[in-house]
């Protein structure tokens, strides 16, 4: 009864427009007064005790890092060497896109984020560039979800934390399918701009004015070998990478591009702490939710379930993963992870599945679930940013969609893609 309470209370909370956090919160409120086996003080408790992490303080800074070094001229710089080694090609802005949103991913850490830095500079040269609306907001929505994948990745911080795994290694085990992922869009972007007759630029590059491009680039190309460089070699943890990447982005902007100036930093700041206490409040109500299940114990009889109808590896993966999916069409990632990590981890676990391994086949899923509506979230940025309807953008993203499905097919059933560099660095 109480289960049913809780999960019921919360869809007619989602239903109605509530957002997800608060929805979150009140229906383990209701859930929590009627049950009567916890006092009330449990919710601010859980609260406080939730979000009161140190690996969890990488969020906030990966999120104003990230804010720091769009406003920092950092995406525009690195979409001019993008286009210069790229911009000829068949579909050349779109592989701009992708091979620009692989790079800011190892920056800013968050999708939406990706889609609305590079999709603000994009989109309107592939306008004018005659590209079909809802082709570029698909493909940049598509790799706007690189950013939870190619490490450093919010998502990944909030998995490690749930699952108690090390977010290093999640980091280590994300960059291989990340750049799958990359290659998969590159290579549709490609194909279906060869069919479409998206021409590349005619401009000709000389090796001098590429390597200039570079050079103009360099600050922004040295963040993913300063912050992930630092994390893998031992020089400063996650969290800590994250305040150097905070340090690093005021400096570069600031002083080196100057286009950091005072008048603007107070919206910089303000825009990444209303961000990020939305992000710790769903952190919060999340883990709260998530308790009230384990009051309940429906994650042991969910995992007991499966693993009584199979305890086949190859099929209880096929099965979490048609569930991932269809979450990540209706949920937001963070809330996601919170509330299914108790409730899916102990079944991989039990069929021998390592959890790191299940961490990156999780963000796989719900990466996807960012571009699939209803509730996409890269589409609806990438729709707002390109000028499109939703409509438009999620019939353009379909075939970067199935790239990322024939990726999430790979990556699922062959663990030593996301392991190998986790063994190989642990060796």
């Amino acid at each position: 009864m109480i289960s049913l309470l809780l999960f019921g209370s919360f869809l007619i909370f989602l239903l109605v427009s509530v957002p997800i956090a608060i929805s979150l919160g009140l229906a383990s409120s209701i859930a929590l007064l009627f049950s009567g086996k916890v006092s009330s003080s449990y919710i601010v408790q859980g609260l406080v005790t939730s979000i009161d992490s140190f690996p969890l303080m990488a969020v906030p800074f990966f999120i104003l890092a990230g804010d720091l070094m769009g406003e920092g001229g950092l995406s525009r710089r690195l979409l001019n060497v993008a286009d210069v080694f790229f911009g000829r090609y068949t579909g050349g802005l779109a592989v701009i896109g992708v091979v620009t949103s692989m790079f800011f991913a190892a920056i800013s850490g968050s999708g939406p984020a990706t889609v609305a830095a590079i999709g603000g500079l994009l989109l309107p040269a592939m306008a004018r560039a005659g590209y079909e609306k809802g082709y570029s907001v698909g493909v940049l929505a598509s790799a706007g979800s690189l950013g939870i994948i190619i490490p450093p990745s919010i998502p990944m911080i909030i998995y490690a934390v749930s699952a108690n795994v090390s977010i290093t290694e999640m980091f280590l085990a994300g960059a291989v399918p990340g750049l799958l992922i990359g290659l998969g869009l590159i290579l549709t972007a490609y194909i279906k701009a060869r069919k479409a007759g998206y021409t590349g630029d005619e401009t000709r590059y000389t090796a001098k004015e590429k390597l200039s491009t570079v050079w103009e680039a360099k600050w922004a190309l040295l963040v993913p070998v300063i912050i992930l460089g630092g994390i893998y070699g031992g020089v400063f943890t996650p969290t800590e990478a994250a305040a150097v990447g905070v340090i690093y982005g005021f400096i570069v902007g600031a002083f080196f591009h100057k286009e950091i100036k005072l008048k603007c930093l107070y919206d910089v700041i303000a825009k990444s702490a209303l961000t990020s206490a939305t992000v710790i409040i769903i952190v919060g109500t999340a883990t709260i939710f998530g308790r009230m299940l384990a009051i309940e114990r429906i994650p042991f009889m969910i995992a007991e379930h499966i693993v009584s109808l199979t305890d086949n590896p190859i099929l209880i993966l096929v099965l979490i993963n048609v569930l991932l999916l269809f979450v990540g069409m209706f949920m937001e990632t963070l809330a996601a992870i919170i509330i299914l990590v108790p409730i899916l981890l102990p079944v991989v676990i039990a069929v021998g599945i390592d959890p790191v391994h299940f961490g990156i086949v999780m963000i796989l899923n719900l990466a996807i679930g960012m571009v699939t509506p209803p509730v996409g979230v890269n589409l609806f940025v990438g729709a707002r940013v390109g000028e499109t309807s939703l409509e438009k953008a999620s019939g353009g993203a379909i075939p970067f969609i199935l790239a990322m499905f024939a990726v999430l097919a790979l990556v699922t059933y062959v663990p030593w893609i996301s392991l190998a560099l986790v063994n190989l660095m642990g060796g």
